[in-house]
């Protein structure tokens, strides 16, 4: 089978799309990706996991801190995706101009999602280009509670909804992140995970 019609086929395993904060030494940051998956089926044990490109600011920010919020998204967020996505958190304060309040770990937890994850990380797994954090879910919540409604946002439903005009942008960052871990994928480092590496986080 061909490359690209494998990676069609891979499509339908990806997450809903969710936006990630995370906050280290006065710095925060929020992204959007679709790789968060439930990594616990025990009630009493939540957790999950997501995987994070090295090249994103909130990389180093949740492997130095641990910790992240993970928010699942509306079908109506479109505009929150274009702010959290589509720009670096390098250069702009993504986070300045949206409704937010700290959590019970001290990250950035969004005012309007459909629920939120405050997870503690607990394991790593280094894969080339991402790595995959294992977090423990500390606390969960809804958004408002007139906003905490609606359709969960999936890949499928963002990809076949995408707006016209932001598609060649969308298509130029894919490009660029395939070929960011095309280059690196196969240099995978075995990790072992100490915990919190930054004073009092």
């Amino acid at each position: 089978m061909q490359p690209d019609a494998t990676y069609q086929l891979l499509r339908n395993l990806t997450s809903p799309v969710v936006a990630v904060t995370s906050r280290l030494e006065g710095k925060q940051n929020g992204m959007i990706l679709d790789s968060a998956v439930r990594a616990s089926i025990v009630p009493t044990i939540p957790r999950l996991s997501i995987y994070v490109h090295k090249f994103n600011f909130s990389h180093d920010l949740i492997f130095t801190s641990g910790m992240f919020v993970l928010h699942l998204l509306r079908t109506d967020q479109y505009d929150l995706i274009r702010r959290l996505g589509f720009v670096t958190g390098r250069t702009h304060d993504k986070l300045a101009d949206i409704a937010h309040h700290p959590g019970t770990l001290g990250m950035p937890v969004l005012d309007e999602c459909y629920a939120h994850f405050e997870c503690r990380v607990i394991n790593v797994m280094d894969t080339g280009s991402s790595t995959c954090f294992l977090g423990d879910v500390v606390a969960v919540g809804h958004g408002r509670a007139a906003m905490a409604t609606g359709e969960v946002l999936t890949a499928g439903y963002f990809r076949a909804h995408i707006p016209a005009e932001w598609r060649g942008d969308y298509e130029v960052q894919l490009n660029a992140a395939q070929q960011f871990a095309e280059k690196r994928s196969r240099d995978i480092r075995p990790v072992v995970w100490r915990g919190l590496t930054s004073p009092g986080a």
